[in-house]
């Protein structure tokens, strides 16, 4: 216990970043979703192909190997650009200009963050789940009402907002909640791109104490902590979007 003390601070900020990452991994997520599932729903072949083609593969492959897919290979990807947009800049310039010297557009190297890495790899893994949560959502919204509300002369965002969003989330809400509890968890893979979050801290502190129970543990428990919080809030949320139909 006194290694762990040793380390109360660096573990708390690691916490801190986990939480940091799961919040915005989830916006990211949520939004995905929702444009996802419209998507799927829509009257467009071309639409429900990408979407359909978005969840089937993102779901089919394992989170490790799509984090470390998406970080090294958007690194190439982005630098890769970076070249091309200047090369060809460059090309442009030199033939109106022969005289000037072009020091290039965009950087020769560009470093993505893990941090931004990691938000950008977890959101896009689970708006492949959440496309499918809103999707039965939105299947499970009676369509007489919805058709009501268009023989009013609704718009479509004021069927969107005012009728089907409000009754969607009250069917989306368990599923919701079911993948923000494994996004949650699945953080942790974002130790193994580098960024200093709980995993990765307790990770180095057992390696330099040869303690690796103590601090495995202890990120256990507060992994638990943040789950267990998480479940109250959700089922506060499940109760007051249920209360009009209770």
């Amino acid at each position: 216990m006194h290694e762990l003390q040793n380390y109360q601070q660096i573990l708390i900020a690691g916490a801190w970043l986990t939480i940091q990452v799961a919040l915005l991994s989830l916006l990211l997520a949520l939004f995905l979703g929702l444009i996802g599932a419209l998507a799927k729903l829509s009257s467009s072949v071309t639409l429900r192909y990408c979407a359909t083609l978005y969840s089937t593969l993102i779901r089919g492959i394992p989170d490790l190997i799509l984090m470390l897919l998406i970080f090294f290979g958007g690194q190439i990807l982005v630098n890769n650009m970076s070249y091309w947009i200047n090369e060809n800049l460059n090309s442009l310039i030199t033939r109106f200009d022969s005289s000037h010297q072009w020091y290039g557009f965009l950087p020769d190297y560009i470093d993505i963050s893990p941090y931004f890495a990691g938000i950008v790899t977890i959101g896009f893994i689970f708006g492949a789940y959440m496309t499918e949560t809103f999707r039965g959502a939105i299947l499970a919204v009676d369509k007489g009402q919805i058709e009501a509300a268009r023989a009013y002369g609704m718009s479509q965002y004021k069927v969107f907002s005012r009728v089907l969003f409000p009754q969607m989330m009250r069917h989306a809400l368990p599923g919701i909640g079911n993948n923000w509890l494994v996004l949650l968890k699945a953080t942790a893979l974002v130790s193994v791109i580098g960024l200093q979050d709980m995993v990765k801290i307790a990770g180095d502190a057992a390696g330099a104490t040869q303690q690796p129970f103590t601090f495995y543990l202890a990120i256990a428990f507060i992994f638990l902590f943040f789950t267990s919080v998480s479940s109250v809030f959700l089922k506060w949320a499940e109760h007051r979007y249920s209360i009009k139909v209770r």
